[in-house]
């Protein structure tokens, strides 16, 4: 049986729905995942409130977790793509990467290193 696969993503307050969407589309596509494969997604809980995340979850009918800026920080080692300017706006080096991971555990591996599309960013990991 394969390993539960989550999605971690994060975006620019701009960011649409529909970026939101089609960034994730892309990213499933790029990685050969599909969007049935998700157990869940990820993010930062400073995203909680613009609902785009949320939304998707519940167009995906799956569940969202929302991760503090600290828990997203532990991952840095991990990160394949740790970012300065995301830890000077956020207190992180990384969202949808660092998400991504948090949500698959200590094991999870990445599938997809962070990918950028128009103001949203997704990665996507395999719980070990």
């Amino acid at each position: 049986m394969m390993q539960p696969t989550f999605l971690g993503v994060g975006h620019e307050s701009a960011a649409t729905f529909a970026d939101l969407a089609q960034a994730v589309t892309d990213a499933l596509a790029q990685a050969g995942v599909t969007a049935a494969e998700i157990a869940g997604i990820a993010t930062i809980v400073q995203k909680a409130e613009a609902g785009l995340v949320a939304a998707l979850a519940r167009e995906l009918g799956v569940p969202v977790r929302y991760f503090s800026a600290a828990e997203l920080e532990a991952e840095t080692p991990r990160l394949k793509n740790p970012s300065e300017v995301v830890f000077r706006q956020m207190g992180c080096h990384g969202v949808a990467e660092a998400a991504a991971l948090a949500a698959g555990g200590a094991e999870a591996t990445l599938v997809l290193p962070k990918m950028a599309g128009k103001g949203v960013t997704c990665a996507i990991a395999r719980a070990g």
